[in-house]
């Protein structure tokens, strides 16, 4: 008898933790993705006020699309593709590139006589980071993940209902 109520506790304790949890989980990505809007919104209302855009506006714009489209693969997968923040840090490495060689206006002789050391880091990154990507690419084709697609109950048992999530 007490075990049977021990049981029903931990059971009703279980449910309303989980409920916690995705309440919380659903009320921070509506937090963040609001948060990315915002941030975009205010950053292209900046651009237009200073009556043009230059490609770093451009790129940051992007990178807030990157990030708001995570916001809805992770909302709507609960599965966050690693394949997203590599593109942002690509894009974000690429802005802060041609920032760099915007302040700098380096001459490719000047350049090659005298080197640029963060000019060769940060290129060097985003070559690592576009050779990660082919590398997760590859994997996801060579080695796709399959998992069972459940529709019923009854179909956990069922092997035929599978679908692949890349």
């Amino acid at each position: 008898m007490i075990d049977k109520a021990n049981k029903k506790i931990r059971n009703a304790a279980d449910k309303a933790g989980d409920t916690l949890v995705n309440s919380f989980h659903l009320l921070a990505l509506f937090a963040i993705g609001g948060t990315i809007v915002w941030a975009a919104v205010f950053e292209f209302f900046k651009i237009v006020g200073q009556g043009h855009a230059s490609v770093e506006d451009v790129l940051l714009l992007f990178i807030y699309l990157e990030l708001g489209a995570m916001v809805g693969i992770y909302f709507t997968t609960n599965h966050m593709p690693v394949r997203f923040l590599i593109y942002v840090a690509l894009t974000a490495l690429t802005r802060l590139l041609i920032g760099m060689v915007n302040l700098e206006h380096v001459d490719l002789l000047d350049a090659i006589q005298n080197p640029h050391y963060g000019l060769l880091v940060i290129t060097g990154c985003i070559l690592m980071l576009a050779l990660a990507v082919l590398v997760l690419r590859y994997a996801s084709y060579k080695y796709p993940s399959i998992r069972p697609y459940v529709t019923e109950v009854t179909d956990i048992n069922d092997t035929d209902n599978t679908e692949e999530i890349s």
